[in-house]
């Protein structure tokens, strides 16, 4: 597409605040909670990452794009953002093997405003808190779309861990592994199962609504509850579940939203948070071992941090330090630990992922 002939594009905020851009071609509108990702690489890993389902991505990186994108460097299946704001849209790529980011949108039909003063509206969003969006580059009017961004869930009290889930139980990794993990899929990343195949795991990836006999029938070593999008509290089976887990005392891992679901199973609440962490470059601080940490994070809910270190059964092992909001936790009398960060980050940091190390530490335990 020629740079020259593309056509007007708007971001109507719910507030009223428009920002204006240029579309990259693919015509439509989309709607969504706004929220912003400060990776400078790694964007073809952010969109197809189920715990973004649902939420228009604001990329503060200015170049989309310009790497292409590759086959295998996916966390899902699909694109999983609503859509997409950026700054300057790379029509052309570098590597000779890739293939365009823009053919790939394409196929998929995410529509994409650029051209947009992504540092006004990132700086926007910090000052007044993740709200709903709506993206246009058909022309509708504003009036029109105030109407249509009326309708839109608020991000509080959504469950959408069923519209990323696996349908139907699957496998991964080598049946002859010397260790079992039961996961519960919430929005599961690839690069967390290929992270528990590198250490000799052989995993049945279950279904979100599976129930915890489900689970168990597989006989495994350890429980996994993974990442994924929306609120935790609506999210009655997954909190029944570590429930479960946690009184059979089974081996257990959770990551973000499988963080906040074994906060809620041990009666501390979670709060939708003013932006969230979104980014590779978030600092976290291991109180257990006194290390700073770099790490990959994506959630807009945290866990209540009064609440859990009221909690006598429950112990803070990793803040964040920029805000001092938990980023992981363990149960002091039982086999359970969880972070709020992704250790299996891809393309990195990989600072935290001694964490699934520790995990087949407590298997071995265990056992």
């Amino acid at each position: 597409m020629k740079y020259s002939k593309r056509n007007k594009a708007v971001l109507l905020l719910s507030d009223g605040t428009i920002f204006h851009g240029k579309s990259i071609g693919i015509e439509g509108k989309v709607s969504g909670e706004v929220c912003f990702n400060t990776g400078m690489t790694g964007y073809q890993e952010i969109f197809t990452d189920p715990s973004y389902y649902g939420q228009i991505m604001v990329a503060t990186t200015p170049h989309i794009g310009n790497y292409g994108v590759m086959e295998d460097e996916v966390e899902s299946d699909q694109i999983m953002i609503r859509g997409l704001v950026c700054k300057n849209f790379s029509f052309n790529f570098s590597r000779a093997n890739a293939s365009s980011l823009e053919d790939y949108f394409a196929k998929q039909n995410l529509v994409v405003i650029s051209d947009v003063d992504t540092r006004a509206l990132v700086g926007y969003i910090r000052e007044h808190g993740a709200m709903n969006a709506i993206i246009c580059t058909d022309g509708t009017s504003i009036e029109e779309l105030k109407v249509l961004l009326a309708e839109v869930p608020d991000m509080q009290g959504l469950e959408l861990a069923s519209k990323v889930s696996t349908k139907e139980a699957y496998f991964v990794g080598e049946p002859t592994a010397t260790y079992k993990i039961s996961a519960l899929d919430l929005g599961i990343k690839k690069n967390i199962l290929r992270n528990l195949v590198q250490r000799d795991c052989y995993i049945k990836v279950f279904p979100f609504d599976s129930t915890y006999q489900d689970m168990k029938e597989f006989n495994p070593d350890g429980y996994f509850l993974s990442n994924g999008p929306g609120d935790p509290e609506p999210l009655a089976g997954a909190i029944g579940i570590a429930k479960q887990i946690i009184e059979n005392n089974d081996t257990m891992f959770g990551i973000c939203l499988g963080h906040q679901v074994l906060a809620l199973a041990n009666g501390v609440s979670t709060f939708k948070m003013f932006n969230g962490h979104r980014g590779i470059n978030h600092p976290v601080l291991n109180l257990l071992t006194g290390k700073g940490e770099i790490t990959s994070q994506n959630h807009g809910f945290a866990v209540n941090r009064e609440e859990l270190e009221a909690n006598p059964e429950l112990e803070i092992t990793h803040v964040h330090v920029n805000d001092n909001t938990v980023s992981g936790m363990r149960m002091k009398n039982k086999n359970c630990f969880s972070v709020q960060y992704h250790p299996e980050a891809s393309p990195g940091p990989h600072d935290a992922s001694y964490l699934f190390d520790d995990f087949i530490e407590n298997i071995k335990k265990a056992k």
